[in-house]
């Protein structure tokens, strides 16, 4: 019997691995579609059940996994496409009903190591207006109020990511809060080439076995967007479908050595500054109305 199991943060790996292991269509208490976006390719799963929620192994919620591999193969117009489709289905998730509260963007992850690096360098790129608004309200009507911040890791601040979140939200008192970190993908095809999009919430670290407090409605009593990319996959999922591909080699003794590793393209440091270029300007577009892509070139410069 394999002694290998399969690490993924996307629900959209999970669901394909329940639907293969159980041989039926549909998963009950989850509802799969998907779509396209000015081109983009896009699915939507929504848990609906605990029974669903524990038959894929995610929270319960609404999962939107976007497609932005045409951003690596520099397909033209990939990245407004991308950008678009991405603010788009934030769109969706984004309850506007205290729109005068601000929203507050979190940067999980460190700086200094580039997988790990999506949510200090998106967060980079998130036009803050939330101190523009309190001192020039006229002049920046037209902009929500936004508020960004980078909480670091544990490892170097002392701090974990959910206490100084939750000292933020006391503090600034958002709507929102919209949290962008790297993830763990099980296929090498997904790494910087898919974004998933969700309202339930994150552990951050959890894709490589690291997971530190939840960072969710349930936990901040605020509503939780995350924002993941994928950066790296752990090699114990590569040893695990050599496994299946080529039962004749006993690849369990290279899983004892291994167990920890965790594998990343050898491009990430381009594929990363891109992915979170398009991060940050889809959470630009959704959360400040009427703004086109050169406004934010403009206005970041």
């Amino acid at each position: 019997m394999s002694t290998f199991s399969y690490r993924t943060d996307l629900a959209l790996e999970s669901r394909d691995l329940a639907v293969s292991a159980s041989g039926a269509q549909n998963i009950e208490g989850v509802e799969f579609s998907s779509g396209d976006l000015n081109g983009i390719a896009y699915s939507e799963l929504l848990v609906k059940t605990q029974e669903g929620s524990e038959a894929i192994g995610k929270a319960q919620g609404a999962y939107y996994t976007l497609d932005i591999c045409s951003l690596i193969k520099r397909e033209e117009q990939a990245f407004e496409n991308s950008v678009t489709a991405l603010s788009e289905l934030l769109k969706r998730l984004i309850n506007d009903e205290s729109s005068a509260k601000p929203v507050l963007v979190v940067g999980l992850g460190n700086r200094d190591i580039t997988p790990d690096a999506i949510g200090p360098d998106a967060a980079a790129q998130i036009l803050v207006t939330r101190h523009l608004k309190e001192k020039m309200p006229q002049d920046f009507a037209a902009f929500s109020s936004v508020s960004a911040i980078v909480p670091g890791v544990l490892g170097t601040s002392g701090i974990e990511s959910f206490d100084f979140i939750n000292a933020m939200c006391k503090l600034v008192d958002p709507r929102l809060v919209i949290a962008i970190d790297a993830l763990a993908a099980r296929s090498f095809e997904r790494l910087c080439s898919t974004v998933q999009i969700t309202d339930a919430g994150i552990s951050p670290g959890s894709g490589v076995g690291y997971a530190r407090p939840e960072i969710s409605m349930a936990s901040l009593g605020v509503p939780v967007i995350a924002v993941g990319v994928p950066t790296v996959v752990d090699l114990t999922t590569v040893f695990a479908d050599h496994e299946q591909a080529n039962a004749a080699v006993d690849s369990s003794k290279l899983f004892k050595d291994s167990e920890r590793m965790i594998v990343t393209p050898r491009s990430i440091d381009s594929l990363v500054t891109s992915a979170a270029r398009v991060v940050s300007y889809g959470i630009n577009l959704a959360l400040h109305d009427g703004i086109t892509i050169e406004d934010v070139d403009m206005l970041l410069c």
